[in-house]
């Protein structure tokens, strides 16, 4: 058979999947094939995996026509349709942008439902379409690893830019947060919640002149405080206090709140923290269809008070997301806890709720547990390979870093691609359809 050999873990239903080699198209004259080097995986992936069916964006056929899943991936352009040839080249180093936005297939996004299209993978067909909505974009970074984190740090990006404020007696809404003004992050000492942190401090946009961030988790906030100085936050003109409310009062009010937790209770707390004109972004996505809160409508009414919400970012938030980790504006790896290889991915998933820590990282070309970066230096003990991705790590202030990959990529033990037993061929979807 004449076709792309990929070894993918692929979706048959609610927490089950299986890694099978299979066959792929090659580009042709329409389509592009991307070879995947790293993928990250979302809380997102978890309730996709965990609900199968259940879940609004994943096909109700999967069982006999499964999806693949993961959607935060960087890789390489290995071969290029003919209509694209101007505008992308083999070898190039790409990102995809997961969400779309296909006018009247808003929910099929990519690591849901999509057959040829995932992140758990080691390589993707990607369908005229993809390329027509500008979802595939160029990278220029130093670290594959680092556009992988491109797509959730656009998720905060958008949130940013979700955010609104408007003058009293005014109709007109000045988009993002509010420039110079104080920011809580409720629940904010995971991963998303940590790169919220690193946006607000560093982002070439928008900045609060205040940042408080709560977190009960005590060792989430001893890493969040290791992880962001004061002093650090001082040099980019902003003020960071970091509370546990088990023990300290949160003082508000708050021009811009940001919820990490879908927990009513924190919902009805930030309802009383917002300020005169305060927008609260709940950014939690909520796994209960009918999660419900107390509120406060008098503020609503005479405080000018607003909720907002958004489910990823857009082609330009992902662009500027790229352009500015690229660049080095950011440090996305602040979000990075564990790092495995495509064996470990699926089980990986289904443990993210489990399992304490930020994001798995996961090298789609590599057999490899996942490990805790925390526990390299132990496991070094008996494994020179574990002892040297430790020593990278540490001279790294503890965390993943373009020479862990480097060393990663070079020394870990390589997946085998065998014969395919299944022939994977994409739907064809065209813009107005």
């Amino acid at each position: 058979m004449d076709c792309v050999k990929a070894k993918a873990w692929r979706l048959y239903g609610a927490a089950e999947a299986r890694l099978e080699n299979v066959g792929l198209e090659h580009a042709g004259e329409d389509g592009v094939v991307v070879e995947l080097v790293t993928n990250t995986i979302c809380l997102s992936d978890w309730k996709a995996v965990t609900l199968g069916t259940g879940h609004k964006r994943v096909p109700k056929d999967i069982a006999t026509n499964p999806t693949m899943f993961g959607h935060e991936v960087s890789g390489i352009v290995r071969e290029v349709g003919t209509k694209w040839a101007s505008q992308f080249t083999v070898g190039q180093r790409v990102c995809i942008q997961p969400a779309f936005n296909i006018p009247g297939h808003e929910l099929e996004t990519m690591g849901y439902a999509w057959h040829a299209i995932g992140g758990d993978t080691t390589h993707v067909y990607l369908p005229s379409i993809v390329m027509e909505m500008g979802c595939l974009l160029p990278y220029e970074g130093d670290a594959y690893f680092k556009c992988s984190l491109a797509e959730p740090i656009s998720c905060i990006v958008s949130a940013f830019r979700t955010n609104y404020h408007h003058p009293f007696g005014s109709h007109v809404h000045e988009m993002g947060i509010r420039a110079g003004g104080r920011m809580l992050l409720m629940a904010g000492g995971g991963a998303m919640g940590l790169g919220c942190i690193d946006i607000a401090l560093h982002n070439p946009e928008k900045r609060p002149r205040e940042l408080v961030v709560t977190e009960v988790d005590a060792a989430r906030l001893a890493r969040a405080r290791r992880l962001f100085p004061r002093e650090t936050a001082e040099k980019a003109g902003v003020k960071l206090t970091f509370v546990n409310p088990k023990s300290e009062a949160i003082q508000g009010p708050f021009d811009d709140i940001f919820l990490f937790a879908a927990v009513p209770a924190l919902i009805t707390q930030c309802s009383d923290l917002l300020a005169f004109g305060g927008c609260l972004n709940f950014f939690a996505g909520p796994t209960d269809p009918k999660l419900t809160a107390p509120f406060n409508f008098y503020n609503i009414h005479y405080l000018n008070h607003h909720i907002v919400a958004n489910s990823g970012g857009d082609v330009k938030d992902m662009s500027d997301s790229v352009d500015w980790i690229g660049k080095g504006y950011l440090h996305p790896e602040v979000m990075i806890t564990h790092v495995g290889g495509l064996d470990s991915a699926f089980a990986a998933t289904l443990d993210l709720d489990k399992v304490p820590g930020g994001k798995r990282l996961v090298y789609t070309h590599v057999n490899l547990p996942m490990t805790a970066i925390d526990d390299f230096a132990e496991k070094g003990t008996r494994d020179p390979f574990y002892a040297e991705l430790a020593r990278l790590c540490a001279d790294n202030h503890g965390l993943w870093s373009k020479a862990a990959e480097d060393y990663l990529l070079a020394h870990a033990p390589q997946v085998e691609i065998g014969e395919p037993t299944a022939f994977v061929k994409e739907r064809v979807i065209r813009l107005g359809e």
